[in-house]
């Protein structure tokens, strides 16, 4: 079981109750603008079981997101190890997140993330953790950088899952962040 807190949020394992949220969050055409497809309800439910199998095998995952004081899940935040080889080699720890558009531009990325930097490096002991975003995506790098990590021009890639029909999504930007300069901005 995670259950992480920062002032404003808790990440936790996902409930039942919160496939609505997943659902919005997968079928929201804003969120899903740098993603090759939006997906539909049954879509969003097999891959919110197996995110959930994730957490449960690995100990980490993409988390649900929720408000504190109201209980409210606004999301997801969280360390997932990437098979993109030759990308990227295996198991390669990525942070990554979505949010319900009602709820950006209060920094709650930037606070989850902050908070699941800690636990990657502090509780898992990770060397390195990574992040990625299509090349135009402005909102998640702005994050991405708000949290410490730094361009890896040299690393950028052709996202190998996605497909050649979506040539306008294809590269990616490499951000990386080492456990070592991660304690020294901490």
């Amino acid at each position: 079981m995670i259950y992480l807190e920062t002032p404003r949020l808790v990440l936790r394992n996902w409930i039942d109750s919160d496939r609505d949220l997943f659902r919005e969050i997968f079928s929201d055409p804003k969120v899903m603008e740098f993603f090759p497809y939006r997906r539909s309800h049954a879509e969003a439910d097999e891959t919110l079981d197996r995110v959930r199998d994730m957490i449960a095998k690995n100990g980490v995952g993409f988390f649900a997101t929720v408000l504190k004081e109201t209980d409210e899940p606004i999301g997801f935040c969280g360390l997932s190890l990437t098979n993109l080889e030759p990308a990227l080699p295996k198991d390669t720890v990525e942070i990554g997140w979505r949010m319900a558009t009602r709820f950006w531009g209060n920094g709650y990325v930037t606070e989850a993330a902050r908070a699941l930097l800690a636990f990657g490096f502090e509780t898992k002991g990770y060397d390195e953790i990574v992040s990625f975003a299509v090349e135009g995506n402005r909102r998640s790098t702005a994050v991405m950088q708000r949290i410490g990590m730094h361009r890896d021009p040299a690393g950028d890639f052709d996202h190998p899952r996605v497909p050649d029909s979506h040539p306008h999504l294809k590269r990616h930007v490499l951000y990386r962040l080492s456990a070592l300069d991660w304690r020294q901005q901490s």
